[in-house]
């Protein structure tokens, strides 16, 4: 029986495929669990992949 292999999909360079963290503020809230920051990937917006660049287009030029 054929195994279907995944979409091939491009891991996002800048956040390697992490596209949203969560940092600590170092404040406490009223209830005493900790503030966070949830910040997101500028470059794949939060996706982790990145979208396949565009092929190179190859440009003959003859010789005069």
């Amino acid at each position: 029986m054929a195994q279907h292999a995944p979409a091939r999909t491009r891991t996002c360079p800048d956040c390697d495929g992490f596209p949203v963290v969560a940092i600590d503020t170092g404040a406490l809230l009223a209830d005493g669990t900790r503030a966070t920051l949830n910040v997101t990937c500028r470059n794949c917006r939060g996706t982790g992949h990145t979208s396949a660049p565009a092929p190179a287009i190859a440009s003959h030029r003859g010789h005069a």
